[in-house]
C-alpha cells in the first residue's frame, strides 16, 4: 500500500512522466531530512515534558493529507488536461515534511544513537537515503508507465482517485488515532 508521498510521486510519473518527475525524489528527501532531523533532535526530547506535540503534529498531517486527497480528487477528470496542476516541489516537500512516517522514522527505525554523534547520524541517513532513492524512483516509474500506456488495463482516472481516497484514509487514520488518544487520556 503505498503511502501519502509514495502516491504523489505515482501521480507525478502519471501526469508528467518518469524524466520530468525525477527531480521530485531531491523534495522527499528534504521534507525527510528536515522532519526526521527536527523530531530526532528536538521534539523527542520535547516531547517528555510537552506531551502534546505529537498529537499536534499528527492533526497538522491529517489536515494536510485531507487537503491533498480532495484536491486529487477533483483535478481526476481533469487528466490529461495541460490545464491541470501537476505535483510539484513544495506540494511533494510538505506532504513528506508532515508525513507521519517520520515521527516512526526518528523514533524507532533510526537508533538513538544517531541524534547524539554526527558520523551516526550522516551513516543512518545515507542508509535511509539508499532506501528512499530506489522506492521513490518505482512509484515514479509505474505511474508513468500507467500515463504513456503501457498498463492500458488501468484507467488514470481511477488510479488517481483511488489515490485520492488512499490519501483520505491516511488522514482519517491520523485523526482517529489523536481521537483515540484524547478518550483514552480522558477515561
Amino acid at each position: 500500500m503505498p503511502g501519502p508521498t509514495n502516491t504523489l510521486f505515482a501521480t507525478a510519473g502519471l501526469q508528467r512522466g518518469m524524466r520530468r518527475s525525477v527531480h521530485l525524489i531531491g523534495a522527499e528527501f528534504s521534507g525527510y531530512l528536515v522532519s526526521i532531523s527536527v523530531l530526532g533532535f528536538f521534539l523527542a526530547h520535547a516531547a517528555t515534558s510537552l506531551t502534546w506535540i505529537p498529537a499536534l503534529l499528527r492533526i497538522a498531517s491529517s489536515l494536510y493529507l485531507a487537503f491533498l486527497s480532495v484536491r486529487m480528487w477533483q483535478t481526476a477528470s481533469a487528466f490529461p488536461s495541460t490545464t491541470q496542476k501537476t505535483i510539484g516541489l513544495r506540494t511533494l516537500f510538505v506532504a513528506t515534511l508532515l508525513n507521519p512516517k517520520a515521527i516512526l522514522f526518528a523514533g524507532t527505525i533510526f537508533p538513538a544513537a544517531a541524534f547524539e554523534s554526527l558520523p551516526t547520524y550522516l551513516e543512518a541517513m545515507a542508509i535511509f537515503t539508499v532506501a528512499l532513492v530506489p522506492t521513490g524512483l518505482a512509484w515514479i516509474a509505474f505511474g508513468a508507465a500507467l500515463g504513456s500506456g503501457q498498463l492500458m488495463r488501468v484507467s488514470p482516472v481511477h488510479l488517481q482517485r483511488g489515490a485520492s481516497i488512499v490519501l483520505a484514509a491516511f488522514s482519517l487514520s491520523l485523526a482517529w488515532t489523536v481521537v483515540h488518544q484524547v478518550v483514552q487520556f480522558r477515561a
